[in-house]
């Protein structure tokens, strides 16, 4: 690598562990949805594309993933005195952007409205510019191959076949690391949350239906949620891709960090969206329009709804109770009107609850970025979750008085003392969520908080003493 000549650098997975055309198409649909949708027509156009994306968009440049080993070239080249510069398929008005935050040349090659800088395009300005061999050039794909021919050392990020047929051809090659992990991609999908599906198994609960056919049916429904649920985590990430990037944690999750493409991300969100739909199809019609439902509401929420202060909490506490519902459509049990008064306040107060506790984490009173609640909001909050508490105790309450209750469980002062550890197990995770004291997300908390969960099976196992059950099953008089 001759140390005169300038260093060249692809950006598009080569400085950055990201890729600007996915960027801004996900940033355009939280910030512009239909306007940036109006834009695919022009994808047999990929100049006019990205032109149209960059005019509806702002990004925050500066806070793209960079590939470690392609920045520290960059900074160890501009110390000895070379050129460092961005060439990439990306409209030169974010090439430009990203120059500046890092301090590179002010020279950029980028495609504009007419020319799609890529491959053989890339490689004819870089030639005309530094001439054959005058250039050293770091890309990541086979498209670079046309460049790579042109420079003096190819650096290759992650394309082995391409560093491989380079070195044969006696082209003097750097590799480095590049690619993703099957583990990354599994994070984003967020298998530990596959555990709140958990709730499709009340209707069964409810109902006393312990049989296998009733069970078989609530865990084919828990896996189509759970591919629905993932595919919409996935969603939901590449929407955040900017507020992730300022969040103490959220920096390091896999699209945000730039461990996995949002190419596979992409990919990822539709696979599971098929799996979910098409086993939502072979349980039912019912179960298919409330996953469907289940999709289309979760979707809205991550575009939009979850940007406005109120709303948000409803439309969560309405994605948790259309997991019971779905319980039941898969099983074909009927849903009480009851249980739908109790679980869904009880999950208006979690969702109140863990805006409590990211505010109460918060290190400034600026909104939560692309939240709309700031601390000042706490109060606010904190009576919201009393008052979801109160009205789910009394459906509770009303509940055991009603003919169904009466024939469920004949003990009927019991379900009054069952009133009890949830009414506390309720209390408790406001005040944890209102002192900092749970994680960003109160379900999962619940689900790992040993207290939490003495209360909750003491509350079941009191509700099936009243019903009989146990009695039934070990004879227990």
């Amino acid at each position: 690598m001759a140390e005169h000549h300038p260093l060249v650098l692809d950006v598009d997975g080569t400085f950055l562990r990201t890729d600007m055309l996915f960027e801004c198409f996900w940033a355009g649909l939280g910030q512009d949805p239909i306007a940036t949708l109006a834009t695919l027509r022009h994808v047999g156009q990929p100049q006019v594309l990205k032109a149209e994306l960059s005019r509806i968009v702002t990004l925050r440049t500066d806070l793209m993933p960079v590939t470690p080993e392609i920045a520290e070239l960059a900074v160890a080249a501009a110390g000895q005195g070379r050129e460092v510069v961005l060439a990439s398929a990306s409209h030169h008005t974010l090439v430009t952007q990203l120059a500046a935050d890092h301090n590179l040349s002010g020279r950029i090659f980028a495609s504009d409205t007419t020319v799609n800088l890529k491959g053989a395009a890339k490689a004819e300005a870089l030639a005309a510019a530094y001439g054959e061999g005058g250039f050293d050039y770091a890309g990541n794909e086979a498209a670079d191959r046309a460049i790579w021919t042109q420079a003096d050392t190819a650096l290759v990020v992650g394309d082995e076949p391409s560093a491989r047929a380079l070195a044969a051809a006696g082209k003097p090659v750097q590799s480095f690391p590049g690619g993703w992990r099957a583990r990354d991609l599994l994070r984003a999908i967020r298998p530990h949350q596959w555990v709140k599906n958990i709730l499709l198994f009340v209707p069964m609960i409810a109902a006393h239906a312990f049989d296998m056919a009733t069970l078989i049916m609530v865990l084919l429904g828990m896996v189509a949620f759970s591919a629905a649920a993932s595919s919409i985590y996935v969603v939901n990430d590449l929407l955040d891709l900017e507020a992730d990037r300022l969040h103490t944690k959220k920096r390091h999750r896999p699209f945000a960090s730039g461990a996995v493409p949002i190419r596979v991300g992409m990919m990822t969100c539709v696979g599971l969206a098929i799996i979910a739909l098409g086993l939502g199809a072979a349980l039912g019609l019912p179960f298919f329009l409330v996953t469907a439902l289940y999709m289309s509401v979760s979707l809205a929420y991550s575009l939009r709804l979850k940007r406005m202060r109120w709303a948000d909490i409803v439309m969560l506490a309405s994605l948790y109770t259309l997991r019971v519902t779905a319980g039941a459509m898969a099983t074909g049990l009927a849903v009480s009107g009851y249980l739908i008064a109790f679980i869904f306040p009880t999950f208006l107060a979690l969702g109140a609850v863990k805006r409590l506790t990211e505010l109460t984490l918060a290190t400034t009173d600026d909104r939560l970025p692309g939240r709309g609640y700031a601390r000042p909001d706490r109060k606010a909050l904190l009576r919201f979750a009393q008052l979801g508490v109160m009205a789910a105790l009394l459906a509770f309450f009303l509940y055991s008085f009603s003919a169904q209750a009466v024939v469920l469980y004949p003990t009927q002062w019991l379900l009054w003392l069952a009133l009890l550890p949830i009414a506390w197990w309720q209390i408790r995770m406001v005040r944890l969520g209102y002192r900092g004291k749970q994680d960003y997300d109160p379900i999962l908390f619940a689900m790992k908080d040993k207290r939490g969960i003495g209360l909750l099976l003491i509350t079941l196992s009191i509700m099936f003493y009243a019903a009989g059950l146990w009695q039934d099953w070990f004879g227990i008089g």
